[in-house]
């Protein structure tokens, strides 16, 4: 095998698992975030027609995927170690199904709750706590900035 080949192969297949993890971040995050410089890092470090096509996929990280999956089917390796290789992609498809999972299941109106409760309670003694530590300050005025 062409070294240089094969060193354009393993270029590939990192450049796909860039975009995929970008792609994965890209999704999970609200709509007008970061759109514009994920579409520049695409054109600027993928093939142009690779890069339009990741971008105008319905689901990203799955047309990541895919392209993760053909990059590595190219690599000139056994296909003992390609089914290795694509087990892992299960593994990174999983992990983004979780992730969407956890994104669009709602906060539990309990767990709200007690996490204001807690904030409140905690602003509230802050004061208290830090008493000790402006004990120098004039009639401690300097806990007003402070809290």
């Amino acid at each position: 095998v062409d070294p240089t080949l094969r060193a354009e192969h393993l270029r590939q297949v990192s450049l796909m698992t860039w975009a995929f993890v970008r792609s994965m971040k890209r999704h999970l995050s609200p709509p007008a975030e970061d759109e514009e410089a994920y579409v520049a890092e695409l054109n600027a470090r993928l093939a142009p027609e690779q890069a339009q096509a990741m971008i105008d996929a319905a689901h990203r990280p799955n047309r990541a995927l895919y392209d993760l999956s053909v990059a590595i089917d190219r690599l000139p390796m056994h296909f003992m170690r390609k089914n290795a290789i694509n087990k892992n992609l299960s593994i990174f498809e999983d992990t983004l199904g979780g992730c969407e999972r956890l994104l669009s299941s709602p906060i539990p109106l309990f767990y709200s709750r007690h996490t204001a409760r807690f904030l409140s309670t905690w602003l509230l003694l802050l004061p208290f706590a830090l008493y000790g530590q402006f004990g120098d300050s004039w009639n401690h005025i300097m806990m007003i900035p402070a809290t």
